[in-house]
């Protein structure tokens, strides 16, 4: 795992593509410009696991994105994104991690120690 790495746009889309169906390309410097920062995992060079962590800038650090390509999943990796995004997001200084997720991951968040609460949500392109 490694914080903060240099990754680009090419490498993060490679992966979401290849792990998410509906996932597209998009611009990642703006992304995680403002972001607290993110974890990746790497197989020698090949960047097979990404994980953002965004911020409110004060208490509140938000889980995004948390991918691991489906070759290397079930591995551990994905609890390692999350547990080093975690240590990430308290040693900057939040105190309070979120995140969302659909209810088939629901044991996997459980693992990583987070507890279900209810949340609101408004899908803005959908209305």
């Amino acid at each position: 795992m490694t914080r903060n790495s240099t990754v680009t746009s090419g490498a993060l889309n490679a992966l979401r593509i290849e792990s998410w169906a509906e996932a597209g390309p998009l611009d990642w410097d703006p992304v995680l410009a403002h972001s607290m920062g993110w974890v990746c995992a790497y197989v020698g060079e090949r960047l097979v696991g990404f994980v953002n962590v965004a911020w409110d800038g004060a208490v509140h650090a938000f889980l995004l994105d948390t991918t691991v390509h489906p070759d290397y999943q079930r591995r551990g990796i994905g609890m390692a994104l999350v547990r080093e995004a975690t240590a990430l997001a308290r040693e900057g200084g939040a105190e309070w991690l979120h995140v969302d997720y659909a209810d088939a991951l629901e044991p996997f968040y459980r693992g990583c120690d987070f507890v279900p609460t209810p949340a609101g949500l408004i899908h803005l392109q959908g209305q």
